[in-house]
């Protein structure tokens, strides 16, 4: 199966429901897995761009009692929210999948076989342990210190460096829920999965894909191969979430970590089904012989988890299940200088900004802005100037010279092309395939591609009449070739404008074949966007 013919399942990290998402969040994994999923279908591809709601995490539990709010009440709001803005932002998921009893079977059928084939162990375990509460504490529930980089962390792995802190080495812990109830440790007999015996497979996986990874998460990948792997814990004895059906660990759940795998199986089915394309099985678009391109994005705070834990889920199984091609991992965005926290406030929810910004230009500053390879910084003024200057401005000043220069242009009839038009619209799209390829995926080089291409246009459009600037004369066909590759290109990013030339019959495909005319169309324009005046409450999450 050649490359431009496999199918590809893009997943992006499962967002907990205890909330709903806002810019940080928009910008990383779900805004540049549909980006890289609408390139690919533009190329040809079968694609299935997906994720959900991660509904047994204990940050649920935490945000609930905090909100003075029923999980479950939580649970369907945030999901509601997410779902929304998920639409807001015209991404290709067709909503977000019920986490109902077809989902909870899929999860625990997924974690029987292994049990069954003797892949996990029975560990006694160190654990955290609310005294007064009488409750053990994992996750969301449990702060302390990191005693990897000496950092503030919740429990299980650490937001900054990465590394995980399992059990009882989490330094100086607290219960999140009440600060002052003392913590104590407390053994306790679960299931785990030991990650030490799959290092030979890892270490063999790592070495052919991290060179696809970026600097920081294949760092970490490193760090974490260099001394003995932890212990994934399969069940917990705690109260919210899948209660764990094995007989060694009764009244336990199952970690909530290790349902990403089986989720991520049943949003696949349940987004093909969505489609129009039934699989007998839930899990069967993610057996080996399927062969598809799997691709994962996240945040460097998920890479011990999607980038470790979730592999040796699928590696137990051993070769039923392909394995990832890549991780797409994005570094924390900022807003105003600072972390976006929900806690204090200090956010801008996506649905609010989409509501007041149009959504390409939202798009398109994100993509130029994100924090691919280090942290980066949002300013809701910035958005407004940057995408003003850089964007819109040239844009609509390209738009004006297109239309001026096909005046007098026959547009009922297909318009040729020269060798030379060909080959420099060939030579645009070969640059952005290295933005949107894998290993280099960049949505920031692609929009600093658009921006480039706009200026070039612009002279080339001016160029058609040469009595006024004496310049040999652009043919028209090839302004209007390159003009629909830059379309083509952007669309990954710009989906309205994407949406209103596909609304003319212009052929959006990504294709190495040139066609020797094209028919006219026109070049669309772009909504401005107006500077904000202080603080809005909508941005800053006041109701």
């Amino acid at each position: 199966m050649t490359t431009r013919s496999r199918p590809a399942i893009i997943v992006a990290a499962t967002p907990t429901s205890n909330g709903d998402l806002h810019v940080g969040h928009m910008s990383g994994p779900y805004l540049g897995g549909d980006v890289y999923a609408r390139y690919l279908r533009a190329t040809g591809r079968q694609v299935l761009y997906t994720t959900c709601t991660d509904d047994s995490q204990s940050y649920v539990v935490s945000t609930a009692h905090r909100r003075g709010l029923v999980p479950d009440e939580l649970v369907r709001t945030s999901t509601d929210k997410i779902e929304r803005s998920l639409s807001a932002m015209g991404t290709l998921m067709p909503g977000l999948p019920p986490i109902d009893d077809r989902y909870r079977a899929t999860v625990l059928e997924f974690l029987t076989r292994l049990h069954a084939a003797g892949r996990f162990q029975l560990r006694k375990v160190q654990l955290p342990y609310a005294r007064n509460a009488g409750a053990f504490l994992y996750d969301g529930l449990v702060t302390g210190t990191c005693p990897s980089c000496l950092s503030g962390s919740c429990g299980g792995a650490c937001e900054n460096c990465g590394h995980p802190n399992n059990f009882d080495e989490l330094l100086d812990p607290k219960y999140t829920i009440d600060p002052t109830d003392p913590v104590v440790h407390r053994e306790c007999e679960i299931l785990v999965l030991p990650m030490e015996d799959y290092r030979e497979r890892l270490t063999s996986y790592y070495a052919a894909r991290t060179p696809r990874w970026r600097p920081h998460a294949r760092q970490l990948i490193g760090e974490l191969l260099s001394k003995p792997l932890p212990d994934i814990p399969v069940t917990f004895p705690g109260t919210w979430g899948i209660a764990a059906p094995f007989p060694e660990t009764p009244g336990q759940i199952v970690y909530p970590w290790v349902e990403a795998m089986p989720a991520s199986m049943y949003a696949t089915w349940w987004t093909a089904t969505q489609l129009g394309r039934t699989t007998a099985e839930v899990d069967e678009l993610w057996r080996a012989e399927h062969d598809a391109e799997l691709v994962y994005f996240h945040g460097f705070d998920n890479v011990y988890h999607w980038g470790l834990v979730d592999l040796v889920m699928l590696l137990a199984h051993g070769d039923t299940y392909t394995t990832p091609e890549s991780n797409v991992c994005n570094e924390f965005y900022d807003l105003d200088g600072e972390k976006f926290s929900t806690s204090r406030n200090h956010l801008i929810w996506s649905a609010d900004l989409l509501a007041e910004v149009p959504r390409d230009l939202v798009r398109f500053y994100l993509a130029l802005t994100g924090p691919e390879f280090q942290r980066a910084n949002f300013t809701r003024e910035s958005l407004h100037s940057t995408s003003t200057r850089r964007l819109v401005t040239p844009w609509n000043e390209l738009s004006d010279a297109i239309a001026l220069a096909m005046v007098g242009v026959d547009g009922t009839r297909p318009l040729p092309t020269t060798e030379a038009g060909r080959w420099r619209a060939a030579t645009v799209l070969k640059r952005f395939r290295l933005c949107y390829d894998l290993p280099g995926f960049s949505m920031g080089r692609a929009a600093e591609t658009i921006v480039t291409q706009l200026g070039r246009l612009r002279a080339l459009a001016d160029a058609v009449d040469h009595r006024r600037n004496g310049e040999a004369p652009t043919q028209p066909g090839d302004l209007l070739l390159e003009a629909r590759t830059l379309l083509a290109c952007a669309a990954p990013i710009m989906v309205d404008v994407a949406a209103d030339v596909a609304a003319q019959g212009v052929d959006l495909t990504i294709s190495d074949d040139m066609p020797a005319e094209i028919r006219p169309f026109r070049f669309p324009s772009l909504p401005g966007t107006r500077s904000p005046s202080g603080h809005h409450a909508a941005l800053d999450g006041v109701s």
